[in-house]
């Protein structure tokens, strides 16, 4: 049973900056994909980034890139998200996601439906 607990959500002033950590307890961390969602109220959960631990691939959607950033800390098993120069259409409930992957190198996509394990999620609000 994989289990994801998010961290590190809060309330924030546009420009500013939080990290949120989701911790992963799995057997064998570097057999995981992990990826940040966010949903906001009304909308679809839309994909923000995602990394193969094991070779430390990343992939940023374009509303995040150039301000966001996803990390590992595998002895840890940590992944965490740099959120840097936020704006308020960054505000929304932030979920981590892992899935399986059968190839240590692969890195799935950002769909939702790819990822098999959830966190509880936590709420980011940036004001204005």
């Amino acid at each position: 049973e994989v289990q994801l607990v998010e961290s590190g959500g809060g309330l924030v002033q546009a420009g500013g900056s939080l990290r949120l950590s989701c911790a992963a307890s799995v057997f064998s961390f570097d057999e995981y994909a992990i990826a940040w969602f966010r949903q906001a109220p009304g909308k679809e959960r839309e994909g923000v980034a995602n990394m193969n631990s094991m070779d430390e691939t990343t992939y940023h959607a374009d509303a995040v890139r150039g301000r966001f950033t996803i990390s590992s800390d595998n002895a840890k098993n940590m992944v965490y998200l740099q959120m840097n120069h936020q704006k308020t259409d960054d505000t929304a409930v932030y979920y981590c996601g892992a899935t399986y992957i059968a190839t240590p190198t692969m890195l799935p996509g950002l769909a939702s439906y790819e990822y098999d394990y959830w966190g509880q999620g936590t709420q980011v609000t940036v004001s204005s």
